[in-house]
């Protein structure tokens, strides 16, 4: 859980408090087809433009110009069977029949299974090393949100140049401007734009498949690629180079993890309907004709999804695979959204500014700050890579790194939670690992073409959010070190201190101790408030926490009440709404609240550094900084502007 004054702290298991029996995420009444649909929209954006890139990749001589791939019947039919066989195993079985079953509450996604593993297992050996794992996970992730938006828009974008090659030189500046429109528009919100999400996405799988179906079927020979034995055959005859294909073949399954992260947003039923019936057939359609197309016509590779479509509907073609490229980004761009508030929720990374952009839906979210850092550094990876080609060198390792990991989790989940018997639960690992291990070294093989950025991403936002962690951890142990109880100071303060009218709300990060901001306000002051709350905000391991369960309060005495308000990690922390609402609970929080006669008193901590072990000093300094720049709490909190007193602290770390 994290604590009050919005600095959150790591989790701890409060299954004591009744947060944990309630709440199974959101009512889904629209129809199965409707949010099937929608689902299209917005889930499959990022595994839908694969068609784009993915199959001239492969074939591409560019990465590794040592060991071609021949484009006859062997290799071709190969890939293809290697491709439709790692959708049936990540995306199918892995992805949609087994982690998506693994839901916090109907949420998805690395942290909220962290935060699901966290809660039922309880602090075992391994709950740390799966901990660091999870977030490493979610690392890659911020990587991947980099990549995707520039590979998937620079890769439609360069249809012009087959479609019109006069403006092949305006590739780059059309799809930087692409971008910048695209993250501009985020601060207004995606709402009204996303009803189109789902018909666009339709239109646009109805057509890849269309011309994938036209080309099979003029050569139906391509149909043998469904048989696993040619996905075999191309690795007995010609070992390195599959292996080395493995690292492009990948490209057709990312985005598979997006269908777990968007869980909470459709529910497990749309998504596997639409996968299964719409989704899969679609694609399998697309990299059958462009098979076909490359049995045919081997000068095709230049760009093989275009030249599907006849050359009238080339220009078309490219209108369609942009917008759905742009949804595909703005699908991960939320992610990124998302991720980034359940970080903050879980105490993982620092208050950021987050604005709703709907009264009506909870998850339209803006982050202006990672909004614009995204901005910034995609426009960085199309200026510096150039073509969507190079760009492919960097996406695999984000993708396969973030898959490997989950294999670790999925582990958890089967032992620990479902407690699954080894003998179906281990073969079934042992399948996942071996080709998520397979994809991950033959994306070793292109670092040094581009793979580094990712890596170098995910170690650097790793590093941040586990020092945040950290340091968050050993600043709450500091302080309730140094704590003074609270029975103690009531005794000796209460009938000392003159008592004023109206209420003090101390925001405290920890339920136990008198708060720093209190002693200083006595001390400065001289004065206590009628009635003195002291309020702590408590993030639960689980998404939503129902209005009932809400509040806990403890009459101390004296006019002191401890008040815990406690939150889902998808939820944002209203605390004068909460306060309002406690008020209907009467003489045991002293009655009702009235915001003028409330003043909230909030500790700012400075850092002072010690000799006591804690982190390096290089942290410490990274930790203080990171500190200094985090939101606000009363902006964090809503705390109204004209009723807050800030008082500063120091703590050794």
């Amino acid at each position: 859980m994290s604590e009050a004054n919005g600095s959150p702290e790591p989790a701890d298991d409060s299954s004591s408090h009744p947060t944990h029996a309630q709440h199974h995420g959101h009512g889904r009444e629209a129809a199965l087809w409707k949010l099937a649909v929608g689902a299209i929209g917005i889930v499959f954006g990022d595994i839908g433009t694969s068609p784009l890139y993915a199959f001239r990749e492969t074939f591409s001589a560019a990465h590794h110009p040592e060991h071609p791939l021949p484009l006859d019947e062997l290799h071709i039919l190969g890939v293809i069977s290697l491709m439709f066989w790692s959708m049936m195993v990540v995306v199918t079985l892995k992805y949609v029949s087994i982690i998506m079953r693994a839901d916090n509450k109907g949420e998805g996604g690395s942290l909220a299974l962290l935060a699901l593993i966290n809660r039922s297992s309880g602090q075992k050996r391994w709950t740390a090393g799966i901990v660091l794992l999870g977030v490493f996970a979610t690392a890659l992730f911020y990587g991947d949100s980099m990549i995707t938006p520039a590979v998937s828009v620079l890769s439609a974008v360069e249809g012009l140049a087959v479609a019109a090659p006069a403006f092949s030189n305006w590739v780059l500046p059309i799809a930087i401007a692409i971008l910048v429109i695209l993250f501009s528009i985020q601060r207004t919100g995606t709402a009204r734009v996303g009803a189109m999400f789902g018909p666009i996405m339709l239109t646009y799988f109805a057509t890849i498949a269309t011309l994938g179906l036209i080309s099979a079927s003029q050569t139906p020979g391509v149909l043998w690629a469904f048989l696993p034995s040619y996905a075999f055959n191309f690795f007995v005859v010609d070992p390195f180079a599959a292996f080395l294909a493995l690292g492009s073949v990948v490209l057709a399954v990312t985005g598979a993890e997006a269908l777990y992260a968007d869980m909470g947003h459709f529910g497990r039923k749309p998504i596997r309907f639409s996968w299964l019936w719409f989704v899969l057939p679609a694609l399998m359609c697309n990299y059958l004709g462009q098979g076909a197309l490359l049995m045919r016509d081997a000068t095709a590779l230049q760009n093989p999804f275009y030249m599907l479509a006849p050359e009238y509907l080339r220009l078309p073609l490219v209108g369609i695979a942009t917008m759905a490229a742009i949804i595909a980004s703005q699908a991960v761009i939320t992610g990124a959204f998302s991720v980034t508030q359940q970080g903050i929720q879980l105490g993982f990374i620092p208050r950021l500014r987050i604005t709703h952009t709907s009264a009506s839906t909870a998850g339209q979210i803006y982050i202006p700050l990672i909004n614009w850092a995204l901005m910034i550094a995609i426009i960085l990876l199309v200026l510096i890579f150039q073509t969507s080609s190079n760009l492919t060198a960097a996406y695999g390792i984000a993708v396969t790194g973030a898959m490997l990991i989950d294999n670790f989790l999925i582990a958890v989940v089967l032992f620990t939670l479902w407690k699954w018997k080894k003998r179906y639960a281990i073969p079934l690992l042992a399948l996942f690992f071996l080709v998520d291990l397979a994809y991950f070294t033959a994306n070793l093989t292109k670092v040094p073409d581009g793979g580094w950025f990712p890596l170098l991403a995910g170690v650097v936002i790793f590093t941040l959010l586990t020092t945040w962690a950290k340091g968050r951890r050993l600043m709450v142990e500091r302080m309730r070190e140094s704590a003074m109880p609270i029975k103690v100071f009531i005794q000796s303060a209460a009938g000392s201190a003159a008592r004023v009218p109206g209420t003090a709300v101390f925001m405290t990060s920890t339920p136990e101790g008198v708060p720093h901001a209190l002693l200083h306000n006595l001390k400065h002051n001289k004065v206590l408030h009628e009635r003195v709350i002291l309020l702590t905000v408590k993030i639960a391991d689980m998404p939503y926490v129902a209005e009932e369960a809400r509040v806990k309060v403890d009459d101390l005495g004296q006019g002191f009440h401890r008040m815990l308000l406690y939150y889902g990690f998808m939820q944002e922390a209203d605390v004068p709404g909460a306060l309002k609402a406690v008020g209907a609970c009467g003489g045991k929080c002293g009655g009702a609240f009235n915001m003028m006669d409330t003043s909230f008193f909030l500790s700012r901590q400075t850092l002072l550094p010690s000799e006591r072990p804690g982190m390096r000093i290089w942290r410490e300094k990274l930790f203080a900084w990171m500190l200094r720049n985090a939101e606000s709490a009363m902006e964090f909190f809503r705390l109204p502007t004209n009723r807050v007193v800030e008082l500063g602290s120091q703590v050794e770390i």
